[in-house]
């Protein structure tokens, strides 16, 4: 049953809504888990099935939650945020959440710029470069494919830099290299037979591809990344304010393979 102390200005959905999800976040109902039958739940907590489905629904749009249906409600494995308003690598916004992460190097090799790489770079294309490929495990499981793209120029002092363990924005600190802002447009996407391998999933399954382009303080572009982003792994997330970013809405166009 609810307490009478909640206070009678909170709705009863939001009341049952808090207390599922301090169930969750305390281990009482663990990833995958089914929720008791909503009839159940009603009961227990002494509302209308109305009351306790709009309960539901306050946290599957928090992502506790799935609801399928013949099935029943599901906890959720937790996500990681990825937030496009700020200025660091995808791996320190990871741990800096406290996820635990972890790089496999996939190869660094020299090559020329791909056309449509070197427009991202304002570089000709053909022109030298560093290829770093590498896999994001998140929790030990491979949740992110990232290719960057470095001018032969910029790449040059990073040669002997363990990209396993140290980011590249982290990298280019180092050199002195003073990275002042980053372009990022999000894709929705699918899975290529190759980066399924690679990721463990079947070909097809849904994906975000990240294409960010990193300027140095003279505001000339230093890096090109792409990142292929399992969906079910990560939650994107923005804080829009007056000043701090600019979203652009468009039709998505077609994309080369990095």
């Amino acid at each position: 049953m609810l307490g009478s102390d909640r206070g009678p200005r909170t709705p009863k959905y939001a009341v049952i809504a808090a207390d599922l999800e301090a169930k969750i976040k305390a281990g009482m109902y663990e990833s995958g888990q089914a929720l008791p039958a909503q009839r159940e739940l009603s009961t227990a907590y002494g509302v209308t099935l109305m009351t306790l489905r709009q309960a539901l629904q306050v946290l599957a749009e928090r992502g506790l939650v799935t609801r399928e249906a013949g099935r029943g409600t599901f906890v959720t494995a937790p996500k990681a945020v990825y937030n496009i308003g700020s200025l660091q690598s995808l791996s320190d916004e990871l741990r800096a959440q406290g996820h635990p992460i972890d790089t496999v190097l996939l190869s660094r090799t020299r090559r020329k710029l791909p056309g449509w790489v070197a427009v991202r770079l304002g570089r000709e294309a053909g022109a030298p470069a560093v290829r770093v490929e590498r896999l994001r495990r998140v929790g030990g499981v491979p949740a992110i494919h990232q290719v960057s793209w470095l001018p032969e120029a910029v790449a040059g002092p990073l040669a002997h830099v363990d990209f396993t363990s140290t980011s590249l924005y982290g990298a280019l600190a180092e050199t002195g290299a003073v990275v002042e802002r980053a372009t990022e447009r999000l894709n929705p996407g699918v899975l290529s037979a190759r980066l399924g391998k690679i990721l463990e999933k079947p070909t097809g399954v849904p994906v975000f591809l990240s294409d960010r382009v990193t300027y140095s303080a003279g505001d000339e572009p230093v890096l090109f990344d792409r990142a292929t982003i399992l969906g079910e792994f990560i939650e994107v997330r923005t804080d829009r304010a007056a000043s701090a970013v600019s979203v652009l809405w468009t039709r998505a166009g077609q994309e080369t393979s990095a």
